[in-house]
């Protein structure tokens, strides 16, 4: 009987790999081939209609739940474990707290984006100047390929199509957070057409300064990682206790929760880990401010 068993699964195991080896279409084609043979001819990943809906329903509740909500998931954990309100009402403020960090993030990364947009939209400005173009042809050319003039695009270029006030338009849109090196822009652009001086030259110089300014701000970033990373590490810490406290056979959550002294405990840890973390990143924030 063994040996039946044997022969069976060794025969199976001969089709596996018959339908597995690439007849033409490579090794990844025989997988998926050999993923259809194990599904019975319904590929993998795609299921019921009714399991593809809830997973596409789960994939648009995870979409629209936003990160800082799981402070009050972790507050509700906590308050069941602990039979306690108090977690709730702690994640519960936490979420505020969290969506500004989060937005401020938001708002970092598209600062940077359009930091990145107006140095190339000075490369690509000076490259069509010197093609030859006209500096409002250039300007049209250059926006289109680069997009440093975020929102306020439609009003430069109406202004460099029509012979109106480029310098004055480019002002406005360095208006933008990120978008503060345009003044320069529209500086070597009041130069060129008020004095005849050369508008790549100028751009040149311009690109080089903003390159040379966003340099140094990655190289600050890559010096203060250091101190981000023990801002997380301060913020990681009470977990750690509790996971500790847990694995020594303690109920560390009926102790902060139910007795006098751990919760006179929780409130004075509370507060030094909030000055902890509040410290380290106003330190972070001045150096980037100063640089």
């Amino acid at each position: 009987m063994t040996g039946t068993v044997e022969l069976s699964t060794g025969v199976a195991l001969v089709c596996l790999g018959a339908a597995a080896w690439p007849a033409g279409g490579g090794w990844h084609s025989g997988i998926r081939r050999a993923r259809l043979v194990l599904a019975d001819g319904v590929a993998v990943g795609t299921g019921p209609p009714a399991l593809r809906r809830m997973t596409d329903g789960l994939r648009r509740v995870r979409g629209r739940l936003r990160p800082e909500w799981w402070s009050f998931a972790a507050g509700l954990l906590l308050a069941v474990l602990g039979s306690s309100v108090l977690p709730v009402v702690v994640g519960a403020a936490g979420v505020p707290v969290l969506r500004r960090a989060r937005l401020a993030g938001r708002a970092r990364r598209a600062r940077e984006h359009r930091q990145d947009g107006v140095i190339a939209l000075c490369g690509a400005l000076a490259g069509e100047v010197r093609a030859g173009r006209q500096p409002g042809e250039a300007l049209l050319c250059a926006a289109h390929d680069s997009g440093g003039l975020g929102e306020p695009q439609a009003a430069v270029l109406a202004a460099a199509r029509f012979g109106g006030d480029v310098p004055g338009a480019l002002v406005a849109a360095a208006r933008q957070p990120g978008a503060e090196g345009l003044r320069g822009l529209a500086a070597c652009w009041r130069v060129a057409v008020d004095q005849g001086a050369g508008l790549a030259a100028g751009l040149d110089r311009l690109e080089g300064a903003l390159r040379a300014e966003r340099d140094q701000r990655a190289d600050l970033r890559a010096q203060l990682a250091g101190a981000r990373a023990t801002a997380v590490m301060l913020a990681g810490l009470p977990v750690l206790g509790l996971l500790l406290g847990f694995a020594l056979g303690a109920d560390p959550l009926h102790v902060l929760l139910h007795t006098g002294p751990g919760l006179g405990c929780l409130l004075v840890g509370g507060v030094l880990e909030g000055l902890g973390v509040w410290w380290v990143t106003r330190i972070v924030r001045s150096a980037e401010a100063v640089s």
